[in-house]
């Protein structure tokens, strides 16, 4: 389970700083949910710090659990334990870029088990060839990155992201550019297998209808009330359900 509480980043200096706040958020196992909102809002920014790439100005609870493993990620961040907070990153968490951020020297097959490799554990071969199936990667494992479609780098960063099993994947646009047939059947996969395993997903979409046809609970960007930024000089947005 992840529960987060009165998270508050600022990007930016000055006039140009941008306010993004979250109050409150709790995922399940099992459970994806979307985050929704106009183009500049914050919502990879809100993204970027649960992923623990960017440091909050403020929290007030983070914790993430996993069967009997509990870990307060709060107590981390404000005793800035970096080399812990990375542990996490790698073990707990699995990023899914909208340009899919596969590794051009390596082939598909690699990049999937690249994740494992660098945390030193040997891949589960039945997880393996169960995404590996269900994503349809089979014809592709030996092909590189420039020799694939936009859709097909998807699949292969949605198969990397969650080998190793992470408590939490954090995809950011991830069928931004595909057709709706191939948006919606890719996003169905990727349902399939979190759900499956028992994973927990927090997805940035633009496509409004595809969060519609697989019934999502939604994170949505609401401009913060001047009355509220006003107090911290920057204009802002924040998050709710």
């Amino acid at each position: 389970m992840l529960q987060i509480a009165d998270l508050c980043v600022i990007r930016g200096q000055g006039s140009h700083s941008h306010r993004v706040y979250l109050p409150q958020l709790t995922l399940r196992p099992g459970q994806v949910m979307a985050v929704t909102g106009e183009s500049g809002c914050g919502k990879s920014t809100l993204l970027e710090t649960i992923g623990l790439l960017l440091q909050p100005n403020k929290i007030g609870r983070f914790e993430l659990s996993e069967g009997a493993q509990h870990v307060d990620i709060m107590a981390l961040l404000n005793g800035e334990r970096h080399n812990e907070l990375a542990a996490i990153r790698a073990r707990q968490l699995g990023f899914v870029l909208q340009n899919g951020g596969l590794l051009p020297y390596l082939n598909v097959n690699d990049n999937i088990l690249l994740p494992c490799q660098l945390l030193g554990q040997p891949p589960d071969n039945a997880m393996l060839e169960r995404v590996i199936e269900t994503l349809k990667l089979t014809p592709l494992l030996a092909k590189y990155p420039t020799q694939l479609s936009f859709g097909e780098r998807q699949r292969t960063a949605f198969a990397r992201a969650i080998l190793h099993r992470p408590a939490l994947v954090l995809a950011d646009e991830p069928t931004a550019a595909l057709d709706p047939y191939n948006a919606q059947k890719l996003f169905s996969l990727f349902i399939e297998l979190v759900r499956q395993e028992g994973m927990m997903s927090l997805v940035v979409c633009h496509d409004w209808p595809l969060v519609q046809h697989f019934n999502l609970p939604c994170l949505t960007a609401q401009p913060e009330p001047l009355t509220a930024s006003a107090q911290h000089e920057q204009e802002g947005t924040y998050f709710v359900l």
